[in-house]
């Protein structure tokens, strides 16, 4: 249902209602609230691309059981684990501020966007199990994971992930780790309810079916021109601050702005597809999300998982993600042109170094898209050996479209983390990249904040009013010594979202 409110030259302009506008629009708006701003949306509904319920996982990404953060071994022959350390303690801002949306009434049910849901490694074959246990040997030296389980007993096994063992070899050598305190989160509601409470507010506003055609920077204001698709009308806005949110339909508006900080940069877009079962014999035996080792080629984005999913108070199976080939940047609203449209002089000889040094890569997703059902299948069954087909449906998982740039003169794919991009006078910001984004979205826009908003967190009432959302945004809770705040901020989190009694 299309949203039509506008606020004449606000303060703050919002492109797209996904997770980081949302965040960012809210975090502000408590931040300073004689901020004025406005958010506008392609689609007639809010957070319909990246962030809605089905184009992504739904895990709570804190590097509890993916094993795609620790994938190395350093020097001392253990598992490296210092990146799941690292995202483990963004989520910690993200649980924080959706505890406090919580408890402010900004949101009205956290049970609408997130739900109690165990986080599981799953391995098999003697090289995997050694490094299974080698992580969890490293993980759980750390206060974050101190309460990771490790186990090879199959009794034990069954207990937390019954369908994983139906079927399997007996003598098939298994390992599994199992962190009880994950979540399942449905950013596309979280998203949603955030935007609703920051078009309630005074001075602000959102539209959604408008899409943002230009936008150039004029004195002390960006100048954007605007199209109602609903009635085909066109106008212009301007704000002292623009944030382009926009998913895939980032990185078009991005080149658009102009700023010498967009030079260079491309994209590469990786769509995705998802086998779903919503037979209540299968869902009732699962509860929980289960990771597995990367295929060779496969990005980041596409480690294979089992996971229970809820939805609308609904519960799922899905399993995944199947990586494919694509050219459009947007699920709903994208063309075909997308990337041939995306191609600049500045960042051709990226993108056709990247095409050179990432045939594999490439291979894999025109394979991947093109495998037929049966083959889909013989995958599932590496998770779930009894897996039958009929129980089973194919469905869209959205676009992503991986940051191309250039380090240190070397062109290369993000495949990790997001990118953000400011320009010098910190007067608009633009947001590209995957996993694991929309977990650590508040992180990512909290420094956003503290680029381009330094100012205001830098008062008292700014400083006081930040802690109030995000306790913890200014300390390090990795450190040895903050293991009881830690501890104590994240149980405080855990119940304002009802996670735990």
């Amino acid at each position: 249902m299309k949203s039509e409110q506008h606020i004449e030259d606000p303060d703050v302009i919002l492109i797209g209602s996904g997770i980081m506008s949302a965040t960012l629009g809210a975090l502000l708006k408590e931040l300073d609230p004689s901020l004025r701003i406005q958010l506008y949306e392609l689609t007639e509904e809010l957070a319909l691309e990246a962030s809605n319920g089905w184009h992504n996982a739904g895990t709570g990404h804190a590097g509890l059981c993916e094993l795609s953060y620790t994938p190395d071994y350093g020097p001392d022959g253990e598992v490296e684990v210092s990146k799941a350390i690292e995202i483990c303690h963004q989520f910690q801002h993200s649980l924080q501020f959706w505890g406090h949306a919580v408890r402010s009434g900004m949101i009205d049910s956290a049970e609408d966007f997130v739900q109690p849901v165990p986080h599981l490694s799953f391995v098999y074959g003697q090289e995997q199990v050694d490094f299974l246990r080698s992580r969890h040997r490293q993980m759980s030296q750390h206060h974050f994971f101190e309460a990771m389980e490790y186990t090879e007993d199959r009794a034990t096994i069954r207990e937390w992930a019954p369908l994983i063992l139906e079927g399997r070899p007996a003598d098939e050598p298994v390992a599994m780790t199992r962190m009880i305190h994950g979540t399942d989160v449905n950013f596309g509601a979280l998203a949603a309810k955030l935007t609703h409470w920051l078009g309630k507010q005074e001075g602000c506003g959102f539209a959604s079916s408008h899409r943002v055609t230009d936008l150039k920077k004029r004195n002390d204001r960006w100048e954007l021109k605007i199209k109602d698709l609903g009635s085909n009308r066109s106008f212009g806005n301007s704000a002292k601050f623009v944030f382009i949110g926009g998913g895939g339909g980032t990185l078009p508006l991005l080149q658009k702005t102009g700023i010498p900080e967009a030079k260079g940069i491309g994209g590469f877009p990786i769509g995705g597809q998802w086998l779903i079962s919503e037979e209540p014999h299968l869902v009732e035996q699962h509860n929980a999300k289960v990771y597995g080792m990367s295929p060779g080629a496969a990005p980041t984005m596409a480690v294979p998982h089992l996971d229970t999913r809820i939805i609308e108070g609904k519960k799922a199976l899905l399993f995944g993600p199947y990586a494919a080939w694509t050219t459009k940047f947007l699920h709903k609203r994208g063309s075909l042109f997308d990337l041939p449209g995306s191609i600049r002089w500045d960042n051709m000889a990226s993108l056709i170094k990247v095409g050179l040094s990432n045939i594999p890569l490439v291979r894999y997703l025109i394979q991947q898209g093109t495998q037929s059902m049966k083959t889909r299948m013989g995958e599932l069954r590496n998770f779930y050996p009894d897996a039958k087909v009929e129980d089973w449906k194919l469905i869209d998982a959205g676009i992503r479209v991986q940051a191309i740039k250039k380090e240190d003169g070397d062109a290369g794919i993000v495949h990790f983390g997001t990118e953000v991009v400011t320009d010098k006078d910190c007067s608009l910001s633009a947001l590209l990249g995957a996993s694991p984004g929309a977990s650590v979205s508040t992180n990512i826009i909290l420094e956003v904040i503290q680029k381009c908003f330094a100012e205001t967190l830098a008062t008292e009432a700014g400083h006081e009013r930040m802690k109030r959302m995000i306790p913890s945004y200014d300390e390090d809770l990795q450190q040895a010594e903050m293991k009881s705040r830690q501890a104590s901020l994240n149980m405080e989190a855990l119940k304002a979202l009802r996670l735990v009694d």
